[in-house]
């Protein structure tokens, strides 16, 4: 400074009323107990469609999930009572939880769908009522009937900026639509999912997890390699004992001993399991050979009338 005066210290208050430069999000990060409860709670449902809170931390890019609680069924009448009803059941959760000290600050909400039906105005609704008082928050979407089929519908989303803005203005006409540049693709951003378990979890699971077939080959052959090398190590060591016994005119011993541990069989594991799977990849494969003639068969067939 001019006067040689150090600056003036700031307070911690005040250092945290700075403003911070706000990193884009790029990641939902949720806890593998968090994706376990909304799985179990939206499938319980089926078919009815299901909501419920979302909570944990906003760390820089990262949205970190790691607990959920179900709102209660919507199955009566009146609206505005269920309403009220909904907003004290979500204030006394939150009250419980910050009481057992679990994290208990809203980070969105998830809901169940039926193939892909979400993008409602209801939808665009709930995140506006929420982003006035969480600048950043989300929506976990989780399709039962889809998971079923054998992929796993979780996906995180928000809207977009651009879209939030010409929203609350009401400018969704053909003409600001169009002088935003704005297509239906860009109502909603899909955020990456990652899926995160503690080291304790990762470790149970370790030890829950049964070996594969795969696996025990793995060991039985590594064992039974390592027991031909002590078979040959043996013979070796017996060979030139008899040598020795030969030079000096005593009997030889024999090379085979059936009660040495070094010549026990080994079991062989039960190759059941992969002939099961080898009978299902081919069941597999015969299925889709079947579609793709089916399909080769139609494309040649409408080839043949485009020629014509």
């Amino acid at each position: 400074m001019a006067d040689g005066n150090p600056p003036p210290l700031r307070s911690f208050a005040q250092a945290a009323q700075a403003e911070v430069e706000v990193q884009p999000l790029r990641v939902v990060q949720i806890e593998g107990l968090v994706a376990l409860k909304i799985i179990k709670h939206c499938k319980e449902c089926m078919p009815a469609l299901v909501t419920g809170q979302l909570l944990g931390l906003d760390i820089g890019s990262i949205l970190e999930v790691t607990n959920c609680f179900p709102f209660p069924s919507r199955g009566g009448e009146d609206e505005d009572e269920l309403d009220t009803d909904g907003a004290n059941y979500q204030l006394e959760m939150m009250r419980c939880l910050r009481e057992v000290n679990v994290d208990n600050n809203t980070v969105g909400w998830y809901q169940s769908t039926y193939m892909g039906s979400f993008q409602t105005v209801e939808l665009i609704e709930t995140f506006l009522n929420y982003q006035e008082n969480i600048k950043r928050c989300v929506c976990i979407i989780y399709d039962p009937v889809r998971s079923g089929q054998g992929v796993l519908a979780l996906k995180a989303l928000k809207l977009s900026e651009d879209f939030m803005e010409l929203y609350r203005s009401q400018s969704l006409s053909g003409e600001k639509l169009r002088e935003k540049n704005m297509a239906w693709t860009h109502i909603f951003e899909e955020i990456p999912v990652k899926i995160s378990n503690s080291a304790l979890v990762s470790s149970l699971m370790t030890e829950l997890e049964p070996e594969a077939p795969a696996t025990q080959f793995q060991y039985y052959y590594r064992n039974l390699s390592r027991q031909q090398a002590q078979q040959q190590a043996w013979l070796q060591k017996r060979r030139t004992e008899n040598a020795a016994r030969r030079a000096s005119g005593e009997e030889p011993l024999p090379e085979e001993e059936p009660n040495n541990p070094v010549f026990k069989i080994l079991p062989e594991p039960s190759r059941l399991d992969s002939y099961l799977i080898t009978n299902q990849i081919s069941n597999y494969c015969s299925q889709v050979n079947g579609f793709a003639g089916q399909s080769l068969s139609k494309l040649y067939l409408m080839d043949a009338f485009h020629e014509d």
